[in-house]
């Protein structure tokens, strides 16, 4: 992405995309060994215990209360953002938080269910609710041309730090050290965010006081709410959005669960397994990068979508753990360009001026798609005793994401990126 800046590409803010994109990179190492492999694990088979499904139901939970939390404020702190001028100090209270549970992390034993669960709780909520103020600001630094692919390169050096991070996690891992793991990830968070926070947009100085703020926010907000579900092509976006979305959250936050309790991957296999699903997304959103613009994101979303039915089917009949290793490489084609895509297409309906508040609708869609899924896969767990009924049932949401996706007008080429 470094060369590409380098070599002449019409684009501003070089530097500042450099650190946007690195903050990408930075916060990864929380998604890949947080979220998605060794400490939902960790959490549910050795903190709770998970015989019967009451670590998924217990995980399940932890995602799905922060997740509400998030969709209840980000629309509140969008409009605080913009109005107070404070969009990169939120976004650096929210990095802190996060950093700071994982680091707690490095507290909690056998049995400390409700500690773990809380401090879960808190770092999602973090890692999660500051997304908000990091996805806002894309507009700003690129022009609208190219947002496809700077979108899809931010998602692209995110795997990169993923990969470098359970790089660094497998010795500590093989070992028992999880403790050293908690707090290894805290350290590659905060430095590597670093360069965000000098080097992106300044807040302004021009912003009114906090308590005006946020009244002014809260009003403005709803208004905005309001107006986007008055635009019938962003409403219908959202919902086909919220229901596909639901999805990608909930396939990340119980794959490594399933593959260690239905297939018997020991950690070890957990991290190999997922270091190919992002090294295939790594691969995937630098090649779809360009795609974004020039087929347009509906079309690369639509691709997506089927990649992903595909994987919840597979998923449901696997048997082996050399076939889910071919169930994790298709996956990892998907994983990035569905994403970076929606993003990109979700810029298409922002008015200039009003990106704070109008990603603070978009993480409040998305963020609560979470609720649903992660809540439905625990409860289907702990209700069959199996994961496989609970994994056929995601690829529902893909579906319905899909077809609805296809009622939106937009999306489609970029006239200026084709020539």
């Amino acid at each position: 992405m470094i060369y590409v800046l380098k070599c002449g590409m019409p684009l501003k803010n070089k530097k500042q995309i450099i650190s946007w994109c690195l903050f990408d990179f930075a916060n990864s190492s929380y998604s890949a060994v947080i979220s998605a492999v060794i400490f939902p694990v960790f959490y549910a088979n050795q903190v709770v215990g998970n015989e019967t499904g009451l670590g998924d139901l217990w995980w399940g939970r932890a995602i799905s209360l922060s997740m509400t939390i998030v969709v209840l404020t980000s629309p509140f702190l969008g409009g605080l953002a913009d109005f107070g001028g404070i969009r990169k100090r939120l976004l650096f209270i929210y990095t802190l938080l996060c950093v700071s549970a994982v680091a707690a992390f490095s507290l909690i034993h056998r049995g400390m269910v409700i500690e773990g669960f809380t401090l879960a709780v808190l770092a999602n909520i973090g890692m999660e609710g500051g997304f908000v103020f990091y996805n806002s600001f894309l507009p700003e630094i690129a022009e609208r041309e190219y947002q496809g692919r700077v979108s899809a390169w931010g998602f692209a050096v995110g795997y990169a730090g993923s990969i470098l991070a359970l790089i660094f996690a497998l010795p500590l891992v093989n070992r028992g050290y999880f403790n050293l793991t908690w707090l290894m990830v805290a350290v590659f968070f905060s430095v590597f965010s670093i360069p965000a926070f000098l080097f992106l947009p300044k807040d302004r100085k021009d912003g009114t006081g906090i308590i005006h703020s946020a009244s002014k926010g809260m009003k403005y907000t709803w208004n905005t709410f309001r107006g986007i579900l008055g635009k019938k092509e962003t409403r219908k976006f959202l919902i086909s959005y919220i229901f596909f979305e639901d999805g990608v959250n909930t396939v990340i936050v119980f794959s490594s669960i399933f593959a260690a309790a239905t297939l018997g991957f020991n950690p070890r296999e957990l991290i190999m397994l997922y270091l190919l699903v992002q090294i295939t997304a790594l691969a995937g959103a630098f090649a779809m990068a360009r795609p974004i613009d020039v087929w347009g994101p509906k079309k690369v979303i639509s691709m997506s979508l089927l990649i992903w039915i595909a994987v919840s089917v597979l998923s449901y009949f696997v048997q082996t753990k050399s076939e889910f290793w071919v169930i994790a490489l298709i996956a990892g084609i998907g994983l990035g360009t569905v994403q970076a895509a929606a993003r990109a297409f979700f810029t298409q309906f922002i008015p200039l001026g009003h990106e704070s508040e109008y990603f603070g609708i978009y993480a409040m869609v998305g963020k609560s798609s979470a609720i649903l899924g992660t809540l439905l896969f625990g409860y289907m767990s702990s209700s069959f005793g199996s994961r496989r009924p609970a994994i056929l049932s995601i690829s529902l949401f893909f579906l319905i994401g899909l077809v609805y996706l296809q009622f939106v007008k937009g999306g489609g080429p970029n006239i200026a990126a084709k020539k």
